[in-house]
């Protein structure tokens, strides 16, 4: 991966509490994936970046790399992985995600 797509990921990722790498935006997601995802963040009324993948191949190839995760969307909280569609709905489903992001100092939604 090339130093500025790593660069450009990094920022991103340092610059803002919560990032969503996904396709499509978190108005509009191009999958079913990424809506999964964006509906858990907006449930849990979080403030976070929607990155769409589908408009830089180069973002798209370069996050799978910069991860080591093969898959989209990827969630990062604080600067750290916490995974894809899965992961995330699962951590959400068991009460998870909202200690993470508590014990991360992310006020969400009570429940």
């Amino acid at each position: 991966m090339d130093a500025s797509v790593r660069d450009r990921i990094q920022g991103e990722i340092d610059s803002n509490d919560i990032v969503l790498f996904m396709k499509g935006t978190p108005t509009f997601p191009q999958c079913g994936f990424s809506a999964v995802v964006v509906q858990v963040l907006n449930h849990l009324e979080v403030d976070y970046k929607g990155i769409n993948v589908l408009e830089d191949p180069s973002v798209r190839d370069g996050i799978k790399e910069f991860s080591n995760w093969p898959t989209i969307p990827q969630l990062y909280v604080k600067g750290e992985f916490i995974g894809g569609c899965d992961i995330v709905r699962e951590m959400y489903e068991t009460g998870e995600l909202t200690d993470l992001m508590a014990t991360r100092g992310i006020a969400v939604a009570a429940e």
